[in-house]
């Protein structure tokens, strides 16, 4: 059994579909999907067929289908034009275009996903989450739980940290930046262990704005878009404890890929964005 994370294909359904066949997704592999799926890209409705269909994948809201959802709910010019400058057009044709039963199947689906998910692999716990986490509140929370730093929150119940993150402000889950990027989250103790933190949201090739100690550069050799650890230093133990697997789908070729992170391993795969896509 393996566990993969992807997430911000935008649109770019054969990218996506380029990654999946890398993986050879098993019978017991599962794949958690951190939002951000329609949008900009030419193929979203697509994107949302492939993503629904697969078997044991688990899918979280990103701030781009919250978009789209305020727009069919509201009708709101401005949540409308919001929406269509931040790509949105595609995805209103592509829907305009299904039947009503898929139509409505679809914006259901999409309107009740989760803002977060909580994993533990190899030891490891990982928090996914669409862009990120406000942790002074999450530690705040944790320390009314009986967590604090001097016990290390490598030893947080799965249970107890779903409820820490269920307490966060969900405009943080979905939007939150810098605030987030430029600061270790403190979760991880002396001993190395406690929670990562892994999100989208932010393109990589952004991502030297907001960061410090990005494990490596953002575009390969190539030019293309990686995915990026985030934080390992003095403060996180050597541990970096976020990750941004965002590999600017957004901005298309020659820069943009959709990538999926195997954490069993942290084995990274690419499907690459071709020209014209």
């Amino acid at each position: 059994m393996a566990t993969y994370v992807t997430s911000d294909a935008h649109g770019h359904v054969r990218a996506l579909d380029r990654a999946l066949e890398q993986i050879s997704f098993g019978d017991d592999d599962e794949l958690y999907v951190l939002g951000d799926m329609i949008d900009r890209g030419p193929d979203p409705v697509e994107v949302l067929r492939l993503v629904h269909s697969l078997p044991r994948t688990y899918v979280l809201m990103g701030n781009h289908e919250s978009m789209m959802l305020s727009t069919l709910a509201t009708g709101d010019q401005v949540d409308l034009l919001t929406w269509e400058m931040n790509g949105g057009s595609t995805t209103a044709a592509g829907l305009d275009a299904c039947g009503h039963q898929e139509y409505v199947e679809l914006v259901d689906w999409i309107d009740n996903l989760p803002l977060y998910d909580v994993v533990e692999v190899g030891g490891r716990t990982y928090l996914l989450v669409h862009a990120g986490i406000d942790a002074l509140a999450l530690r705040g929370y944790l320390a009314t739980a009986g967590f604090g730093p001097s016990e290390g929150y490598g030893s947080v119940p799965a249970d107890v940290l779903r409820e820490a993150v269920s307490r966060q402000d969900p405009d943080d889950l979905l939007w939150i930046r810098g605030e987030f990027w430029g600061e270790p989250t403190g979760l991880v103790g002396p001993d190395g262990k406690g929670p990562v933190v892994i999100a989208g949201h932010t393109p990589t090739v952004l991502l030297a704005r907001y960061a410090q100690g990005m494990s490596r550069r953002v575009l390969d050799e190539d030019g293309h878009a990686c995915m990026v650890e985030v934080g390992a230093s003095w403060d996180t133990f050597g541990v970096a404890d976020r990750i941004d697997i965002d590999c600017s789908a957004a901005a298309g070729a020659p820069a943009g890929r959709v990538g999926i992170l195997r954490l069993d391993d942290r084995r990274i795969f690419y499907g690459a964005i071709e020209a014209g896509e």
